[in-house]
């Protein structure tokens, strides 16, 4: 069974912010899925947390540190579910990813940020295609990221009818004539999935399933069949279709985004494969838009399906447990990351924590707002480097990469006397 709730931590329990992990351990008592913090206020910190009650795959030992000199790379994290302005809607923080990586070796980065239905921004060779439960691992210094030459991906449809599975099935040829993806295995359920749209308390979307069963057991499947990693797509009920369309006029949460994040955690989790999940058909939900959407949404609005992009994207998206016969071009640890890019007022998630927990510096972007309030100053984050846009963030991220102190590119300086 999964479960969402909305758990609260007394600060005067905790040893300081970064104590946060153990403590939302302890407070639940279950298997976590996913979780973030959600309000941070005088007294308390809140987090929402999913929960599974079900097996899940054996622990995960940490990694020896497998370190690269020279080889950098940036983690730039745009939440799914919080109503950032910039890559809450369908693939539109693909510009700033894109410029973020053309300052490192590589730009480590989840689905949501390039991920727009039959567009998807991945024009950089050099940004890694990274599941948010794979990337929570890897910020725990639990996994290493494995970049293959080519993953051999697994599709599972949601029981459909014969009009839904005609659009799948083209979309599936189309990425596999024009971008030379390896889907050779295509498992449709025999029952539906259920999954369902939830908002939590704080208006972060979320989401839970009626029958997990059906998807581990089809996940299973592929994997018997010797794939290494799985695209889903199923249709989301419980859709708000008031929420849905405040969303395309861009002021809303995308409700959506919250159910996939469950969906691929949990089958990640389960199997150690990279996973994805997309709508089966954009038509129907978008009937109930105007015609012309905010531009942030339109990709979404101009797909059939919201698959194609989420098939591509896991041609090369990096393994956490290698099987035999793996090809790999490159490995990096959560040493080669040179800083977390994020927007600034969603500090409570695993990878801002454990980067500042290992020193690796935290870039908040202020334009890229939320509907949170997990802020520097509410966290009590000095550390934290708080920037205006993307744009002083890549030239952050440069400095940093040039071995350049921040305080000697700004002004005053101080001046040191004795």
């Amino acid at each position: 069974m999964i479960e969402n709730g909305q758990y609260r931590l007394r600060k005067s329990e905790l040893e300081g912010f970064q104590s946060v992990p153990e403590a939302i351990a302890k407070e639940v008592g279950k298997k976590v899925l996913r979780w973030y913090v959600s309000e941070v206020t005088k007294d308390e910190i809140v987090f929402e947390a999913t929960t599974w009650s079900g097996p899940l795959g054996d622990d995960v030992i940490p990694v020896q540190p497998h370190y690269h000199p020279g080889k950098s790379a940036v983690l730039n994290l745009v939440p799914t579910g919080i109503g950032c302005s910039i890559g809450g809607f369908a693939g539109d923080a693909a510009p700033i990813t894109n410029l973020l990586a053309s300052t490192a070796d590589y730009l480590i980065t989840h689905p949501n940020s390039v991920n727009g239905s039959n567009f998807i921004g991945l024009n950089s060779a050099n940004i890694v295609y990274t599941d948010g439960c794979s990337l929570d691992f890897f910020a725990q210094g639990l996994v290493n990221l494995h970049v293959p030459y080519m993953n051999k991906v697994g599709l599972i449809i949601e029981k459909a009818d014969r009009r839904t599975l005609d659009i799948v099935f083209n979309v599936v040829n189309a990425c596999r004539a024009i971008h030379g993806a390896n889907i050779t295995e295509v498992f449709i359920t025999e029952e539906s999935i259920g999954g369902r749209c939830i908002e939590n308390k704080s208006g972060a979307f979320v989401g839970t399933l009626d029958k997990p069963h059906v998807l581990l057991d089809a996940c299973a499947k592929l994997i018997n069949n010797g794939v290494n990693a799985i695209a889903l797509t199923s249709s989301i009920q419980d859709l708000p279709l008031n929420a849905y369309v405040k969303h395309f006029e861009g002021n809303y949460p995308n409700p959506v985004g919250g159910v996939e994040a469950v969906i691929s955690y949990l089958t990640t989790t389960h199997f150690r494969v990279p996973s994805a999940h997309a709508p089966i058909l954009n038509l129907d939900q978008l009937a109930v838009t105007n015609s012309i959407v905010d531009a942030r949404g339109a990709g979404e609005h101009a797909s059939a399906s919201g698959l194609a992009c989420v098939l591509i994207g896991l041609q090369k998206a990096p393994q956490i447990s290698p099987r035999a016969n793996f090809r790999e071009a490159d490995v990096l640890h959560w040493n080669n990351v040179l800083a977390v890019v994020t927007p600034a007022s969603c500090l409570g998630g695993i990878p801002v924590i454990y980067a500042l927990r290992h020193g690796i510096p935290v870039i908040a972007v202020e334009e890229n707002s939320t509907i949170l309030e997990v802020n520097k100053m509410k966290c009590d984050l000095p550390e934290v480097i708080e920037v205006r846009n993307y744009a002083e963030a890549a030239g952050v991220i440069l400095a940093l990469k040039k071995g350049l102190d921040l305080e000697s590119i700004a002004r005053p300086l101080q001046r040191l006397k004795y």
